[in-house]
């Protein structure tokens, strides 16, 4: 009876060795299983990443000025209160050498604009054409100075003024400044008394 116990397990052995084996995967076929989470893994990051980057390209398109690009926000609105303080003086007479609300001559006027904002420019308009960063007439925008020249400045940059308002693609621009004639307020500058004395543009707040 032994005997015969004997043939049938040497033959079971034989003909079916995976009833005995043990059924843990094979080592290649572990690797695979990682080597594919690990693919899984770093597929599902660089979505993450690539959502990640267009949502700030989208955002970042859609707060940029179409009038100011990229300055700051925190610029684009000091520009607006300070065009609201020049407005502020519409109508103050001109003063020769005027540099408070009593009174301003041009570069005062602009000076003292400025100052309310922690900017410090030069004394005359002549010295504020140094102020700042060149800008060219067709990249004008609201608080550039712009400077024009005068019957007795030779030439020369003998008026300053503020910008109001910017068409580029026109040319053009409006200006708030402390004339002898007027006192403050804004012109245009497709006046010919202007448009022929344009010299050029000065920034202020570049960032």
């Amino acid at each position: 009876m032994k005997f015969a116990s004997s043939i049938i397990l040497s033959f079971l052995l034989l003909t079916s060795p995976q009833i005995f084996a043990k059924t843990t995967p094979s080592k290649s076929v572990h690797q695979q299983m990682h080597t594919q989470l690990l693919a899984n893994a770093k597929s599902s990051i660089d979505k993450s990443v690539i959502n990640d980057y267009l949502k700030f390209e989208i955002e970042t398109k859609e707060i940029e000025d179409p009038v100011f690009g990229n300055l700051s926000q925190e610029s684009i609105e000091m520009i607006g209160d300070l065009l609201n303080e020049a407005k502020s003086h519409s109508g103050l007479k001109y003063r020769r050498g005027g540099k408070t609300p009593a009174g301003f001559d041009c570069s005062g006027f602009t000076g003292y604009v400025y100052k309310q904002f922690g900017y410090k420019l030069n004394a005359s308009s002549s010295a504020q054409y140094s102020d700042g960063v060149k800008v060219e007439k067709g990249d004008l925008r609201p608080g550039d100075l712009v400077f024009f020249t005068s019957p007795r400045s030779k030439g020369g940059v003998g008026h300053v003024g503020i910008v109001v308002e910017a068409d580029n693609e026109k040319d053009t621009f409006k200006f708030i400044h402390s004339a002898v004639s007027g006192g403050i307020e804004i012109n245009n500058s497709t006046a010919p008394y202007y448009k022929k004395r344009y010299v050029g543009a000065r920034r202020i707040i570049t960032e």
